[in-house]
């Protein structure tokens, strides 16, 4: 089975905007550089700022429980260190994260809870991305998957729902549940298959509003049987890849 490449994303701070890119180098055991790199800790969050460790999605803010963050647009400079966001019912912020945290807590502020869930920090892990695996990953997605799904539901659906890292074109849909334990050379790296992604509600939410308007996860019950979308991989091989690099299943 080969493929292309068609998508490159990445989430600076977890759930809170996306950015594509046109090439990246992948590092062995690591997550996509920058992906997931900082989360938004809310009021009942375990993370614990003085012995920084990867925890779950679940202790930071996060789509599924705040719909209007996924509207969130983002375009970060690793040179400088900023980050600029947009979202349609705010003004645009750009600030540095390393040391203007605050002053995203404030610019979501109107868009997020006012109870326990609140965001009250802008924290991150040295040695962790907080991905939703407590492993380093890369999530990786399939066009025909989402085509087949909007089709099923008669719903033209964003690829954002879905937050994915790699978008692979010119597979069959749903050919990527078949890969785990697997490896894929995609361009200069090689990353290995390890398990389906199991979606929550941030999928319902449209990308371009920030509002609910479709059932993804019961469509997925009905096609697919789970909750699933996507697959999460490793980095075996480090090495660069880049759009409309071929994609390989390997032996």
């Amino acid at each position: 089975m080969t493929g292309r490449l068609a998508h490159i994303f990445r989430h600076p701070i977890k759930a809170h905007g996306r950015e594509e890119l046109a090439s990246v180098v992948l590092s062995a055991g690591a997550a996509l550089p920058w992906d997931r790199y900082w989360a938004v800790a809310h009021a009942v969050s375990k993370f614990d700022s003085a012995a920084p460790a990867w925890v779950s999605c679940g202790n930071f803010q996060r789509g599924a429980r705040t719909a209007s963050l996924m509207a969130i647009e983002a375009r970060f400079d690793p040179v400088s260190g900023v980050i600029s966001l947009t979202h349609p019912e705010l003004p645009p912020l750009t600030f540095r994260p390393e040391t203007e945290g605050a002053r995203l807590i404030d610019w979501i502020a109107p868009i997020s809870p006012q109870d326990q869930f609140r965001p009250v920090a802008l924290v991150r892990a040295p040695d962790a991305a907080m991905t939703d695996t407590p492993f380093a990953s890369v999530s990786i997605k399939s066009l025909a998957s989402n085509a087949a799904l909007s089709a099923h539901m008669g719903v033209d659906l964003s690829i954002h729902r879905w937050r994915g890292n790699l978008w692979l074109d010119g597979v069959p849909a749903w050919a990527e549940f078949d890969w785990i334990g697997r490896r894929l050379r995609i361009g200069g790296a090689v990353l290995e298959v390890r398990e389906r992604v199991g979606r929550c509600k941030a999928t319902t939410v449209n990308p371009a509003t920030g509002r609910v308007d479709a059932d993804t996860l019961a469509a997925l019950r009905q096609v697919v049987g789970a909750q699933d979308f996507g697959v999460f991989a490793v980095v075996i091989d480090p090495g660069p890849i880049a759009r409309d690099d071929r994609v390989e299943l390997l032996p």
